[in-house]
């Protein structure tokens, strides 16, 4: 009996120990993790709105109550132009019909669609995967985003186009109701 419970503080002290040097370096490196994210959307981001914008990642207790709100939207970045804000890239999971679709959708300032970059999916090769393709993307650029948005899907593949449809028409209201 007493080894058993020797054993079980042992592990307890153990447990404790990893927690808080976990906990640590979680803080630590959460910046640099901020960072990184951004670094990783960054091909995609100067994409979307150039190559002579900065972006960071959007505040933390701000993008929380947009989670929070929202639970499709996984990340938001802030663009600008020097030092005045520019727009907004909004990452967000929508459901194609291969399985999850991320996409990040910009917008800038003035209320209009900067563009949008298919950044992950699973559909289907040759039909819905053309929602990468710029002839479809490019269509949402300067669309405003105050009204619902509309454009020509992808034949053979009315699903994903949906989807991707739906996505940018869900951040299009995080964007108007939360940012704007």
């Amino acid at each position: 009996m007493k080894e058993t419970i020797k054993l079980g503080v042992i592990l307890m002290i153990i447990c404790l120990v990893s927690a808080a040097v976990l906990g640590v370096s979680n803080n630590i490196t959460k910046d640099k993790i901020a960072e990184q994210e951004v670094a990783g959307s960054l091909e995609s981001l100067k994409e979307i709105f150039g190559d002579g914008y900065s972006f960071k990642v959007l505040d933390e207790a701000k993008l929380t109550e947009i989670k929070d709100s929202y639970t499709f939207v996984t990340d938001v970045y802030e663009a600008y132009d020097g030092n005045t804000l520019a727009g907004y890239a909004i990452k967000h999971v929508t459901k194609g019909f291969g399985g999850d679709i991320v996409i990040l959708t910009g917008f800038n300032i003035d209320g209009t669609i900067a563009g949008i970059d298919v950044l992950q999916h699973s559909e289907t090769p040759g039909l819905g995967a053309r929602a990468e393709e710029p002839e479809f993307r490019d269509q949402f650029k300067g669309l405003s985003a105050s009204e619902e948005i509309s454009v020509q899907g992808l034949s053979g593949a009315t699903v994903t186009s949906n989807a991707v449809l739906s996505g940018i028409n869900a951040v299009r209201e995080v964007f108007n109701n939360m940012l704007k």
